[in-house]
């Protein structure tokens, strides 16, 4: 009989780390390449910050959704339903995030300080439904015969 922890560590071992490295690899540069645009929309070309937000998590979840799909996942080509998918998946994340970086700041923070905090609050939602939906493998059927 297994011990939980035993059974715990195989659960980890069956991680697919490689994966989750090069995630999160895109998402942090996604992160300082995020506020890069924002700050070119927001302070730099004069945007309102709501719509300054917008257009700056829109950009980013496209491009985002090329390098995670091809790179981090290994698909060969890029799909609709997938893309699909992964904008659904990210629609929580960015919902926390949006309301982070557009709320903190009528409490007197500085937008980019709010876009981190909406980030991390972000981040592990979003990784969950990415590995458990979107680029989620089915089980390997049982061998019989």
């Amino acid at each position: 009989m297994l011990s939980r922890n035993s059974f715990a560590i195989g659960r980890l071992r069956q991680l697919p780390w490689g994966a989750i490295g090069r995630w999160w690899a895109v998402g942090i540069s996604f992160y300082v390449g995020g506020l890069g645009v924002l700050y070119a929309f927001i302070s730099l070309a004069g945007m309102p910050l709501l719509w300054g937000t917008l257009l700056a998590a829109e950009i980013t979840t496209i491009l985002r959704y090329a390098i995670n799909d091809r790179w981090v996942f290994g698909e060969r080509r890029p799909s609709w339903k997938r893309f699909l998918q992964y904008h659904v998946a990210n629609a929580g994340g960015f919902v926390i995030w949006w309301i982070s970086v557009n709320a903190l700041p009528r409490l007197g923070m500085h937008y980019l300080v709010a876009s981190t905090i909406g980030t991390g609050a972000s981040v592990f939602f979003t990784m969950a439904t990415n590995f458990l939906w979107v680029w989620a493998k089915a089980p390997k059927a049982a061998n019989i015969g």
